[in-house]
């Protein structure tokens, strides 16, 4: 392939990514308006957030392994496909707790099936310092959809309603599959050697420290941002109520589309960083801060609704600013044979977190009473508990890592 094949490539994939994931947070945009509507309780709620990371975590180590045998491509079309089956049964099945929680469960297996695939699928042809960017650029793209998701989804809900929001995240998924369809390579056939190997041999994989390390700080990192990001209307619209200010001129859902935004953009400039700071450094100060910050959202935010703003932002650019540090640390420690299966275990154990930490948050309200300024600091604070948790894992695995083997 010419140097400029791989470039393009990365555009196509980035573009990609962006129209599948442009429904991703419908959910959690409009919960305000689903919870009332269907007699949600908060840990219903928090089901149906946190089960699309389940599915998620469920399927991701047998699509993404396929990659190692199977070409990237065809398992990408199938996420794509079952993303905008999932868009689509919001708009002509669900009515309720249960409808909610399968077409969710679908869109998770979607997604199982097209972002650490999109990703292998570019490892595959993309090499040296390009590498490192695909990454950071392909995060970017993920990133910037799903920060527009938010609003997306309000506006559209706001003047057509909800059902058309999901409807037309799922066109934007058909038209992503149309575009890889015909303008991503196919790859050639996996030679016999490669389809013989071991399919589902996770244990070099876990053996790899450097690359558990990184899979394990991806664990927890998930599990906070999916737990703001999943959670970030609702805190912003009972901080509005309750400190009753006179002038909310933008919406909990616009201040959480510009804080995933601005979390995106500072995932690719902390990428950049690592590079020339340490990636290592890099992630464990990101993770300090936002362990502090995680202490204090909840208790000062609910005070006043310009100070929680300032706090989901600033919380926000923390939690993202490793995101794509993290990845690439797994991609480039990984033995390159068992991409693949190492991009699963990271991708499995991130969504895994992704799926307990707004189902967590969403019972401590619940066992708090529902919300209230105690229940948000405690359940943001836990949060901040499990950071530390693997602020300590990610040190051990990374000094067990470099050490000399005997």
């Amino acid at each position: 392939m010419s140097d400029a094949s791989p470039r393009r490539l990365v555009a196509i994939m980035c573009l990609s990514q962006v129209l599948v994931q442009i429904g991703a947070y419908a959910w959690p945009a409009l919960l305000p308006t689903f919870m009332p509507l269907w007699g949600l309780s908060y840990s219903e709620a928090g089901w149906i957030t946190g089960i699309f990371y389940g599915a998620y975590t469920i399927a991701v180590p047998f699509l993404v392994t396929l990659t190692d045998r199977v070409d990237p491509k065809k398992i990408y079309l199938f996420g794509v496909t079952t993303t905008a089956l999932g868009h689509f049964a919001f708009v002509y099945l669900v009515d309720g707790f249960w409808g909610a929680l399968g077409a969710r469960m679908l869109a998770g297996i979607g997604w199982a099936g097209s972002y650490m695939t999109g990703l292998k699928l570019l490892a595959d042809r993309v090499e040296g310092p390009l590498m490192a960017r695909a990454v950071s650029g392909h995060a970017a793209g993920v990133g910037i959809a799903g920060a527009v998701s938010f609003l997306f989804a309000d506006r559209i809900a706001s003047m057509w309603g909800w059902q058309m929001a999901f409807a037309v995240s799922g066109i934007c998924a058909c038209a992503a599959f149309a575009m890889i369809v015909v303008l991503a390579p196919w790859q050639p056939r996996r030679t016999k050697q490669a389809q013989q190997a071991p399919l589902f041999n996770f244990g070099p994989v876990i053996r790899n420290r450097r690359a558990m390390a990184y899979a394990v700080a991806y664990c927890v990192h998930t599990w906070e941002m999916n737990a703001l990001r999943g959670w970030a209307v609702a805190f912003l619209a009972f901080v509005a109520a309750y400190s009753a200010p006179a002038d909310v001129w933008i919406s909990p859902a616009a201040v959480t589309t510009v804080m995933a935004l601005v979390g995106t953009a500072a995932s690719v400039l902390g990428n950049e960083a690592s590079i020339r700071w340490g990636r290592v450094r890099m992630i464990r100060t990101t993770m300090t801060l936002s362990i502090v910050l995680g202490l204090v959202i909840g208790f000062a935010g609910v005070l006043n609704y310009w100070l929680a703003t300032a706090l989901v932002m600033v919380y926000g650019i923390l939690i993202w600013l490793d995101s794509s540090s993290l990845t690439a640390g797994t991609t480039t420690s990984a033995e390159p044979s068992r991409r693949g299966a190492t991009l699963a275990i990271h991708s499995m154990l991130g969504y895994a977190g992704g799926f307990v930490g707004p189902l967590v948050l969403g019972w401590t309200l619940d066992a708090m009473g529902g919300m209230s300024q105690n229940a948000w600091g405690v359940g943001f604070a836990a949060t901040a508990m499990v950071v530390l948790a693997g602020r300590i894992a990610f040190d051990r695995l990374s000094a067990s890592a470099a050490k000399p083997s005997q």
